[in-house]
C-alpha cells in the first residue's frame, strides 16, 4: 500500500474530497522568503561570475584550486593566447589524454590508474597525473596481464565515447598518440575561458 508524502489536507470521509488546500507553507514560489522577498533578485557581481567559471572548469576536470591554479600560471607564461593555453594543458594533462582515449570510465580513475603506474609514456613509466603530453607522445599500457585485462574491459565500456580527433588509439596495441594540441573548438568544455583569466588576474 504507497504511503502519501504530500502536505497533509483534510478529505471528506463519505466522498473523499479535500474540504481545506494544502497548506500554503507547501507551495512553491517564484520569489525569496521573508517581507524583502518579492524585491528584485540582486544581480551576481563580476567577481561572483567568474568564481562560477572557474569552479565550473575546476570541477569538470576534478582538481584541486592549487593544482587548478599552477596549471594557469604556466599558461600564463606560455605563448599564444592565455585562456586557451590554459585549455588545452588541461586537455592534455596524462590522466585527461587517458580518460580521452577510453583506458578508463571517468576522470577520477584515470588519475587513480596513472598514479598506480599503469601507464608508460614513451617507453617510461609515469605515475604523475599532471604530467604534460606533448606532440607525438605515445602512451602505453604497462605490460602485465592484470592492467591489460582492466584496460580491454575499460575499452569496450567506453567504446561509444568519441576519442578527440588531436588523439591516435589502436584499440588492439593498448596505446594512443597525440598527434597534437587541440585547439578551443575540439574542447567540449563549455566555459568562458576568458572570464577565468580576468579572474585570476584580478
Amino acid at each position: 500500500m504507497s504511503r502519501y508524502t504530500g502536505p497533509k489536507t483534510r478529505i471528506n470521509r463519505r466522498c473523499g474530497i479535500a474540504i481545506f488546500p494544502p497548506n500554503k507553507a507547501f507551495e512553491r514560489r517564484s520569489y525569496l522568503p521573508g517581507i524583502h522577498g518579492q524585491r528584485l533578485r540582486r544581480k551576481v557581481s563580476e567577481y561572483g561570475i567568474g568564481l562560477n567559471e572557474k569552479q565550473k572548469a575546476r570541477i569538470y576536470y576534478g582538481l584541486t584550486e592549487r593544482q587548478f591554479r599552477l596549471t594557469f600560471e604556466r599558461a600564463k607564461r606560455a605563448k599564444g593566447i592565455t585562456g586557451e593555453v590554459f585549455l588545452s594543458s588541461l586537455e592534455m594533462r596524462l590522466d585527461s589524454v587517458v580518460f580521452l582515449a577510453g583506458f578508463a570510465r571517468t576522470r577520477r580513475a584515470a588519475r587513480q590508474m596513472v598514479g598506480h603506474g599503469h601507464f608508460l609514456v614513451n617507453g617510461q613509466k609515469v605515475d604523475i597525473p599532471s604530467y604534460t603530453c606533448c606532440q607525438a607522445d605515445q602512451i602505453t599500457v604497462r605490460s602485465s596481464d592484470p592492467t591489460r585485462h582492466l584496460i580491454m574491459r575499460n575499452l569496450e565500456d567506453t567504446r561509444y565515447r568519441v576519442v578527440p580527433v588531436w588523439l591516435q588509439t589502436d584499440s588492439n596495441a593498448l596505446s594512443c598518440t597525440v598527434l597534437r594540441a587541440p585547439t578551443r573548438e575540439e574542447i567540449a568544455l563549455a566555459v568562458n575561458e576568458q572570464i577565468i583569466v580576468e579572474f585570476y588576474s584580478r
